[in-house]
């Protein structure tokens, strides 16, 4: 079969890999579409040691097993089903497991992959194949984010909301903020095409790193150490910075009188739940029109390296490779 290997220092080459094999507990699931996403971007100047991808859409390809020839999502995290956090409902946090599909187990850069049977998603009929991949980050891990903070700032006493970084996950979480009420949204980004894009969806354009107007409510959905900074000063008292971006490199906080004096949360959210799949079905349903316009590209293996580009460059909102 044909996969994508990461060298590092940008470089993608597409090569033959053995066909996977399903063990005890496995699927083989054929790859119909993976989404590109942003954190895949260290692997592509660190290398990766397996097939990266990890917003997976395909068809399992297991005679015999109940879910055999089902289009089904990859639930990236594994989890053991039996811990606290698991039997609380949080699978994206099992407490034994730290394995995630496309970072330590091989992905879907790749025609063919095996899934743990705990990590499939059935996806109904009326869900198209190049929406299906939204449904993980891009609805999946903005809205639960949402969700989260929600009851500390309900949208009828929360006031304006800002939204930094208007990356696929930044427009999932003002499309999720709006459908839940939040209807004054400023969203701040670098890139101006990103913006129109969210000031057509109803946002209003607010500068990178202005710090004169003060919110109640801050999703931080670009990972930048200033974004973040800048957050933790202009959010308003009993107020709730979100941080959903991620970054590896280590933030160092500088406390300053904005800071200090004032009671506020700030919260961290990884992922979503499996038993917030329902709820991202529904929220995909009632506003698929404008998750449409994000998917901009469909593009076959040979052009990964090419497209992967592009995408970092910022010139593609949410490119899927696609498979027959």
């Amino acid at each position: 079969m044909q996969a994508a290997i990461f060298h590092g220092e940008q470089k993608i080459t597409i090569g033959q890999a053995p066909m996977p094999v399903a063990g005890p507990g496995e699927v083989l699931l054929k790859v119909r579409r993976t989404a590109l996403c942003g954190s895949d971007t260290k692997l592509w100047f660190k290398g990766a040691e397996i097939t990266p991808g990890h917003e997976i859409f395909g068809v399992v390809q297991q005679p015999g097993h109940a879910l055999d020839g089902r289009r089904c999502l990859v639930y990236i995290p594994v989890h053991c089903g039996h811990c606290e956090a698991c039997l609380a409902g949080d699978t994206q946090m099992c407490l034994n497991e730290s394995v995630l599909v496309g970072w330590n187990r091989p992905g879907g850069y790749a025609e063919y992959l095996t899934v743990p049977e705990q990590c499939l998603l059935p996806v109904p009929d009326d869900i198209p194949d190049e929406l299906a991949p939204l449904l993980l980050d891009t609805i999946g891990t903005a809205a639960h984010g949402i969700r989260f903070v929600r009851p500390l700032v309900p949208p009828q006493t929360t006031g304006p909301v800002l939204v930094t970084g208007a990356g696929p996950v930044g427009i999932g979480a003002l499309i999720a903020l709006q459908n839940m009420g939040y209807t004054d949204v400023y969203v701040s980004d670098l890139k101006q095409e990103r913006l129109q894009l969210a000031e057509s969806f109803g946002a209003k354009s607010h500068p990178v790193g202005d710090g004169s107007k003060r919110f109640k409510l801050i999703v931080e959905c670009s990972g930048a150490h200033a974004a973040r900074s800048l957050g933790m000063e202009i959010v308003l008292p009993r107020g709730v910075l979100i941080l959903i971006g991620e970054s590896d490199k280590p933030w160092p906080v500088q406390e300053n009188k904005a800071i200090r004096r004032k009671d506020f949360y700030m919260v961290r959210t990884f992922y979503f739940p499996k038993s917030d799949f329902p709820l991202n079905l529904e929220l995909l349903r009632s506003e698929q029109a404008r998750y449409r316009q994000l998917v901009d590209a469909q593009f076959g293996i040979e052009q990964l390296p090419e497209m992967f580009g592009r995408f970092v460059a910022g010139e593609l909102v949410k490119p899927l490779l696609a498979f027959a």
